[in-house]
């Protein structure tokens, strides 16, 4: 089977679950189920493609072991003695340790009303028995890539972060495909922060980040990346023609859409004045963008680390610049980086 390139960058990042080559994660899945049967199915179609398998009778035994065995997935029927599916998925969900595993609910009550409580009660999914092999596989598949992308998302912005960002790198660089890195941070960030407080501090996050997304969304390709590093630090990866014309978009729409973040006074003198821990007021401009360009045109690059070098570099060299700056490096000859100022 020919795979997409989407798919080959999933396979690598261990979420193609179909094939067992690409669990690379080694999931583990907890199948309750009374009927002995049904649960030695399970384990055998699972395992086959590449799963790990614990096995539970009953919700009791389904609530020590998911305490004990930490699954990645559940797969849950409803009708069970002592305690029901739907009421093991209740106390699931209401374990701070527990509450985030993924749940389906696998069960031969196809009613509407069982279907909307199994939901209400904190199921992910809702598959009725009988049910084919083809289609289990890949509702377990699309539930674990989505936990997989939650766990590795950023808690304020919920843009893919750090673990997610390394694995997509990695791969367009194995992939020898060109690519453009864009590295955007911030500048004068913490002092903001320190002067308007953290809130206004996540707001003019948040405010970037929705400034990248739409930028990429709108100007990028179907393959194109958006990562949130953490604090104010954002990447993305898109072809190299278009890596510079984005990140001009960026910047023109971050220096005239972040006034909305700053008080007048402070537009009006064109600095913020900081109190710093000493009780001295010092004068520090007001909120820029750097954005930091690696291009890789001809696979040069072997590791990720590699680019987080490169673009820390520049970035440095771009901070001492006054004003939203865009900087570049191409990675096809030993010649110096080029930089390039925003006309904004």
């Amino acid at each position: 089977m020919q795979l997409t390139r989407r798919e080959e960058i999933d396979q690598r990042n261990g979420v193609f679950l179909m094939n067992p080559v690409g669990n690379k994660q080694g999931y583990k899945i907890l199948v309750v189920d009374d009927e002995d049967h049904i649960r030695r199915i399970l384990k055998f179609q699972l395992e086959k493609h590449g799963y790990r398998v614990v096995l539970a009778e009953n919700g009791e035994v389904a609530l020590e072991l998911v305490r004990r065995e930490g699954p990645d997935l559940i797969l849950l029927d409803l009708m069970m003695p002592r305690i029901d599916g739907f009421e093991t998925c209740r106390r699931i969900r209401q374990n701070f340790q527990t509450s985030q595993i993924p749940v389906i609910i696998l069960t031969a009550k196809s009613e509407l009303p069982d279907k909307i409580k199994g939901l209400q009660d904190g199921a992910n999914d809702y598959l009725i028995k009988p049910y084919s092999n083809e289609e289990l596989l890949l509702r377990v598949r699309n539930v674990l890539e989505w936990s997989l992308r939650q766990k590795e998302a950023n808690p304020l912005t919920g843009l893919p972060g750090n673990r997610a960002i390394e694995k997509e790198l990695q791969a367009r660089i194995e992939s020898k495909a060109p690519f453009a890195f864009l590295y955007l941070d911030i500048d004068n960030f913490k002092p903001y922060n320190d002067h308007y407080g953290y809130q206004k501090g996540d707001d003019a996050i948040l405010f970037l980040g929705d400034i990248i997304t739409e930028a990429v969304n709108s100007l990028g390709g179907g393959d194109d990346f958006v990562g949130h590093i953490g604090g104010d630090d954002f990447v993305t990866i898109t072809s190299p023609e278009r890596a510079e014309f984005i990140a001009r978009h960026i910047i023109d729409e971050f220096d005239r859409g972040s006034l909305v973040l700053l008080r007048e006074e402070d537009i009006t003198r064109g600095f913020m004045e900081v109190r710093n821990r000493l009780g001295d007021v010092k004068r520090m401009p007001v909120m820029s963008l750097t954005i930091a360009i690696v291009l890789d045109e001809e696979g040069k690059l072997k590791h990720y680390a590699q680019v987080n070098d490169i673009a820390s570099e520049l970035k440095q060299y771009g901070k001492g610049m006054v004003g939203s700056v865009v900087v570049r490096e191409r990675r096809k000859t030993n010649e110096p980086a080029q930089k390039v100022e925003s006309e904004g």
